[in-house]
């Protein structure tokens, strides 16, 4: 580990699975994208890439986002919080779809107290079906 490697990922308080939580934020509209973790290959990667690299907890492997959508996430700042156990990834969201459901952003579904449940108030952008066809 070089010593900028060292000096990214030192200061990090990780969880016991070597993970922190990462927010995606859209640096035009400042709308919250995404939630996603990293490990610290994840950040390096990121940073050597200047796209955003996230852990999937689900695959067990490393994830560029965007990898099968092409919808990534150009990093345009990181910041990383006061007790240092979260991320802040400001980024220009590439096609304007973060979402596997075609949305702009994951946050989509709001809680609806009339309801009773939650609700999408978001629209889909692009069908998923086009997004990802094999």
């Amino acid at each position: 580990m070089n010593k900028s490697t060292s000096l990214l990922v030192g200061r990090i308080n990780w969880n016991s699975q070597g993970l922190i939580p990462a927010i995606a934020q859209d640096a035009q509209s400042n709308k919250v994208l995404m939630l996603a973790w990293m490990n610290a290959d994840a950040l390096n990667a990121s940073v050597e890439r200047g796209e955003a690299v996230y852990w999937s907890r689900s695959r067990q492997r490393l994830w560029h986002k965007g990898e099968s959508s092409g919808h990534t996430q150009q990093i345009i700042d990181i910041r990383l919080d006061c007790d240092a156990d979260t991320l802040l990834l400001i980024v220009k969201q590439n096609g304007g779809i973060a979402c596997h459901t075609g949305r702009e952003s994951c946050l989509y579904q709001q809680f609806s107290t009339q309801q009773g449940d939650w609700v999408s108030v978001d629209p889909v952008i692009k069908d998923p079906k086009t997004i990802y066809a094999v």
